[in-house]
């Protein structure tokens, strides 16, 4: 400490090297957009069935026209489709002559395509298939150009450009549209929200330099191992670590602006004071960092891709985070001096108080600790209660708060075809090696009396070898529903008994397409939910056993982030789902917010609790806990304000999950700091009393040492 801010000479030195390191790794750092990976972001684990069933789809039917994009027409009646279907085949393949990546046109004249027109003729689908692979920028204009083609030949009738192709497409813009507001918005509601807290311009561009050098420096650090192949980044985790940073950075530049001041009333020197502040504010920044990577990293315990995949670019971002609060921040607040705290003087800072509301609640607490116990917990366990409406969402075009292409074509197919004709499902059954040529037919009749089975293809289509056919399968409900999930299990098993019944012994039956896919999905996180939020919970209860030296402090601790998380859950659910009426919680948010939410709760816990140790040393436990609200509530309050408002930018998002996990985290945070921390958490502690931090019995004094005016 010592070293780096002995005097403003050092401080400037490290701010120096601050700036030639981050210049210096962006120089030869690719791009963080050129190392996104959006493929893998909605995939169910490497073993699942759906996977092998793709392999197996790979290997026994390979397809060379590439990606299928799927134009559904709606006419008036048979004749006006019709002739909008001919006007678009016509145009198509005429584009096809200059644009070799459209690679076939297949409509309802061709052999085996009956299914592509209606009994009626009002609606027709045409698959398009194209070539190239979905996420490069190429293919995109190719399906760009294929809608405005396919509009200007419709004529009246009403078309869209869906299936695969047009999916991969509208998801790229989609996540795409939104990344610049997110950063300009999270950039100005913080400046506004420090402005107003700090009423300093010079704190609140420290406070956004430092985020700025912790975001350059994980952005491009990341990137590099990303690009080795360490680990995957996709633009939601990118958006999501933009506010985190925000929200975190700018906490631990109150926390370390607050001990400052508070340090500056009594230490003329400032680089003393700085010393001095960094001391009182070391351990529970440590362990603030420390939880957070840990609870991030706890997620590579998990099976699902898109849980593995989150944790160690944001657990980077934290720490490089922690890195900038010790070095960066306070070197840069030395660096101005006595201009820091402009307009105001340096004086003045030192002497603001936390306010007159927070001497209020300490003695509200402190007074009727049982009211407020169960007022809290009545509040809490009422908000929960919204978790009767709790569904899960594995629809991923839903998923879109803004209108698309894609999902407009699959209502449309939908409403003509059936919502189970949005996305057939396909029954792999294998034959072991030497067995007699099957009867594929039999296994046919046997699947179309399934329950919930509209219809199979017209005959299965055979491998060259002849030795496994497939089955096209459509429901008769939506393929992302939770029945359609459910019945997934049911297909194999049908399909199992039936190719028993057509004398094929130790047949291997693998289900794929987009509902076994969901299937696998849902399974895998089911696991994760459990194991890495036990995980989470261990790692918190033992950082907090540490810090504390408490066995029955963690407990109660642990208790009150349960209650705030299934608070949060309950109430999001209530506003998005029964309120707003989205088809459920995107099905990754709730162990999101979990994470999260207890990663950051514990924070302020540990702000609190932190404080109210150093109190003990001088004062008895009553008074000690009275202190530590009244100087540390101040600032928690501004810290939760701010990291709240940096989620709540995330609402902005045209996703519903990160909408939803935007939502859920400031509801959660607000919460956290104005519910659990001030009022939930002190009132367990008053009525304790000794014994909140049992087995560690409390330094009683002897004499009262003098009390420094609070923050």
């Amino acid at each position: 400490m010592n070293t780096l801010f002995g005097s403003r000479r050092r401080a400037g030195i490290v701010v120096l090297l601050w700036i030639i390191l981050v210049g210096a790794l962006a120089s030869f750092a690719p791009a963080l957009e050129d190392v996104e990976n959006n493929a893998g972001a909605n995939d169910p684990p490497p073993s699942s069935q759906s996977v092998q069933a793709a392999e197996l789809a790979a290997r026994e039917f390979p397809r060379s026209e590439g990606t299928p994009a799927i134009v559904v027409v709606n006419g008036a009646d048979r004749s006006e489709t019709s002739a909008a279907v001919n006007r678009i085949v016509t145009t198509i393949n005429g584009a096809r002559v200059e644009n070799s990546s459209i690679a076939s046109v297949i409509t309802a004249d061709n052999p085996g395509g009956d299914n592509l027109r209606t009994t009626d003729g009002d609606s027709e689908m045409i698959v398009v298939s194209l070539t190239g692979d979905p996420t490069d920028e190429s293919f995109q204009d190719t399906v760009g150009e294929l809608r405005d083609l396919v509009s200007e030949a419709a004529g009246p009738a009403d078309v869209a450009v869906t299936g695969p192709a047009g999916i991969a497409t509208d998801t790229v813009k989609v996540f795409s549209s939104g990344d610049k507001i997110l950063l300009l918005g999270t950039i100005l509601l913080v400046a506004i929200i420090l402005l107003v807290i700090y009423r300093s311009p010079v704190l609140v561009v420290v406070a956004l330099a430092g985020v700025g050098v912790a975001m350059r420096l994980a952005e491009t650090v990341g990137a590099m191992m990303a690009d080795a192949g360490w680990f995957d980044i996709s633009s939601q985790t990118a958006s999501i670590m933009t506010v985190l940073l925000f929200g975190v950075g700018t906490d631990y530049a109150l926390i370390v602006t607050a001990r400052y001041r508070e340090a500056l009333a009594e230490e003329q020197d400032r680089s003393a004071a700085m010393m001095r502040a960094l001391r009182g504010v070391s351990e529970s920044i440590l362990s603030s960092v420390s939880t957070i990577v840990l609870a991030m990293l706890a997620l590579l315990a998990a099976v699902s891709p898109a849980l593995r995949g989150f944790g160690p670019y944001l657990a980077l971002g934290v720490a490089s985070m922690g890195l900038v609060a010790f070095t960066f921040t306070p070197a840069l607040m030395l660096l101005f001096g006595g201009k820091l705290f402009w307009p105001s003087t340096t004086q003045a800072a030192s002497s603001r108080a936390g306010g007159k509301v927070w001497e209020r609640i300490a003695d509200l607490v402190d007074r009727s600790p049982k009211a407020v116990l169960v007022s809290t917990l009545l509040g809490l366990l009422v908000m929960t209660a919204g978790l009767a409406g709790y569904r899960e969402s594995y629809d991923f075009i839903s998923g879109f708060r803004v209108e698309t292409q894609s999902e407009s074509g699959q209502n449309m197919i939908a409403d003509a075809f059936g919502p189970g004709e949005i996305a057939p499902s396909t029954v792999y059954v294998t034959t072991p090696p030497g067995t007699p040529s099957p009867d594929w037919n039999r296994i046919t009749r046997e699947l179309s009396d399934t329950a919930g089975v509209a219809r199979l293809g017209e005959r299965p289509t055979v491998s060259a070898d002849g030795t496994t056919a497939a089955f096209q399968v459509v429901f008769t409900d939506n393929p992302y529903s939770p029945e359609a999930l459910d019945r997934v299990g049911t297909l194999a098993s049908a399909a199992q008994s039936a190719a028993d019944s057509a004398g094929i012994a130790n047949a291997q039956v693998l289900v794929g397409g987009e509902s076994a896919h969901a299937a696998d999905i849902r399974s895998g996180l089911d696991r994760d939910n459990w194991v890495v939020a036990a995980l989470v919970l261990v790692i918190v209860a033992a950082v907090l056993a540490l810090l504390l030296r408490s066995v029955l402090a963690p407990l109660y601790l642990i208790g009150t982030l349960v209650l705030s998380f299934t608070a949060t859950l309950g109430l999001t659910t209530f506003i998005t789902v029964t309120v707003l009426g989205d088809a459920g919680i995107g099905n990754r948010v709730a162990i999101y917010i979990f994470v999260f939410l207890v990663a950051l709760g514990v924070d302020y816990t540990i702000f609190l609790m932190s404080r109210y140790r150093q109190e003990l040393s001088t004062h008895p436990p009553r008074a000690a806990l009275r202190i530590a609200l009244i100087r540390s509530g101040g600032v928690i309050s501004s810290a939760g304000l701010i990291l709240a408002a940096t989620f709540a930018v995330l609402t902005t998002q045209p996703i519903r999950e990160l909408f939803q996990f935007g939502l859920a985290m400031a509801i959660g945070i607000l919460l956290d700091t104005f519910v659990v921390r001030p009022l939930l958490v002190p009132a367990i502690m008053r009525l304790l009393g000794e014994k909140a931090l049992w087995p560690s019995a409390p330094q009683m004094v002897t004499k009262r040492a003098p009390t420094m005016s609070p923050l």
